[in-house]
């Protein structure tokens, strides 16, 4: 299998990566175990399909050091070359205190360790506390690494529009935001993806399946109840479902992708994916991925063979707009991690 070139996007001048990016979240302990050597298995699997590009973090579980025994086992199998094709994009997630730069280093020093790395191809810096302003510190430090050598390119992870503008402004250069856009959650429409077009900024998009909600499994099924949702991500997703418009709701935006992923050939999955990839603004989407467990490679590399017309979209809009506005709800991106 090979994926379309439409499959790639140039992030950086240095930095090419797939546009649907291999989500490690799950190896984090929320989602069940995960054997190690299965999970390596599995990420053999995703590269030789194209799938190159993985979003993880230093609080994913083993992650991180996925990643650098994954290129361990690259360089044993298939030489050095071979690590050129691979991109991991990384997280620090610090609680929010005072910030120095030898603070900030010795984080990135371990990233670096576990994934055996000598320069991390992105960080994306979350901060849970806007009130307090040392995460202008970690950034400006983080800056200073990327000018060492450390890092290659800074991005951000829940950042809402204010935050953003106020770092931009900083000086700091960003190449990327990670924020939950989905067909139930549109709240990057409103500030967001207008921001980002202005400064050259892309979003990459989690939660565009709603942790497996935007798919056929659920088509026509009573609504779940929570001791019925097996994984974190299904209990996040349906309260989501349930502030953005109901389950009565979800059934009628489910009806209508089934009705135009079969106009397509592809799955209900394959049109959610493909409706926020064709959004200004948007870089790729998150798709999580199981290693190990349930693999979904064939399906999601479909997303790339076909592109949604204006009917079906004005179709899915339909839908949206008969929705809560949940940028009034709950807030700009990232606000429900803070409130």
């Amino acid at each position: 299998m090979v994926l379309s070139t439409e499959s790639r996007l140039q992030l950086t001048p240095d930095l090419s990566i797939c546009r649907i990016l291999n989500g490690m979240w799950q190896v984090s302990g929320a989602h069940g175990q995960i054997n190690p050597k299965a999970a390596i298995q599995g990420m053999f699997q995703y590269m030789d399909a194209g799938f190159t590009t993985w979003d993880l973090a230093d609080h994913y579980g083993p992650a991180e050091d996925f990643i650098g025994e994954f290129r361990n086992q690259l360089i044993a199998t298939r030489g050095k070359e071979a690590l050129a094709n691979l991109q991991a994009l990384t997280k620090w997630v610090p609680r929010p205190r005072k910030m120095t730069k030898k603070l900030v280093e010795e984080n990135i020093n371990i990233a670096l360790r576990r994934m055996n790395v000598e320069s991390l191809d992105l960080m994306q810096f979350h901060w849970w506390e806007y009130e307090d302003k040392n995460y202008l510190d970690a950034l400006k430090y983080m800056t200073e690494l990327q000018t060492e050598g450390k890092i290659k390119h800074l991005a951000l992870t829940n950042f809402d529009t204010k935050h953003l503008q106020i770092i931009i402004h900083a000086g700091i250069k960003i190449v990327s935001n990670q924020v939950q856009f989905s067909l139930v959650d549109r709240r990057p429409e409103v500030a967001m993806v207008q921001f980002c077009q202005q400064h050259d900024i892309k979003l990459f998009s989690y939660g565009a399946v709603c942790g497996g909600f935007l798919s056929e499994t659920y088509l026509g099924k009573p609504e779940p109840r929570n001791v019925d949702l097996a994984t974190a991500s299904l209990r996040k997703y349906k309260n989501m479902i349930d502030a953005w418009g109901g389950w009565r709701l979800f059934q009628e935006l489910l009806s209508t992708l089934k009705e135009i992923a079969d106009k397509y050939g592809v799955t209900i999955t394959n049109v959610a994916l493909r409706y926020i990839l064709d959004k200004p603004a948007v870089g790729g989407v998150i798709v999580g991925a199981r290693l190990g467990v349930s693999e979904h490679i064939e399906n999601n590399a479909k997303v790339f063979n076909f592109s949604l017309d204006q009917e079906d979209c004005d179709r899915i809009d339909h839908i949206s707009q008969q929705s809560r506005d949940l940028y009034q709800i709950i807030g700009d991106c990232g606000d429900e991690y803070r409130r």
